[in-house]
């Protein structure tokens, strides 16, 4: 389990962006594969993107694929989800988590056992 905390939420206007960070705690971090997830409200909460343990390996939500960039700095603890071209419709809270090495879905949520609180993101139009 590692502990995480997401930052870098606000307010924005349609075609700006923002830059959300997720430190986490622990020396097992770069183990990790790491992902940010998304609920807006009156949804489920959805797949955004994910990360492998070395940086190499990226997946996205389609309608992201192009706007949004995820990295991590294994140095620093931190994974990061640059968003660029934000649309009202990416309003809703972020969500980082962590999911330990192993078989499986890496954009499915089920395989993340540790999560963040969540950071608010709202897009206006």
């Amino acid at each position: 389990q590692v502990q995480l905390v997401e930052s870098g939420g606000g307010l924005v206007q349609a075609g700006g962006s923002l830059r959300l960070s997720c430190a986490a705690s622990g020396r097992t971090f770069s183990t990790y594969a790491m992902g940010w997830f998304r609920q807006a409200p009156g949804k489920e909460r959805e797949f955004v993107a994910a990360i492998n343990w070395s940086g190499y390996n990226t997946y996205y939500l389609a309608s992201v694929k192009g706007r949004f960039t995820i990295s991590r700095d294994n140095t620093k603890n931190t994974v990061y989800l640059h968003m660029n071209s934000l649309k009202p419709e990416d309003t809703a809270v972020y969500y980082c988590a962590a999911r330990s090495p192993g078989p499986g879905d890496i954009t499915a949520e089920d395989t993340f056992g540790s999560w963040g609180q969540g950071t608010q993101v709202t897009v206006s139009s």
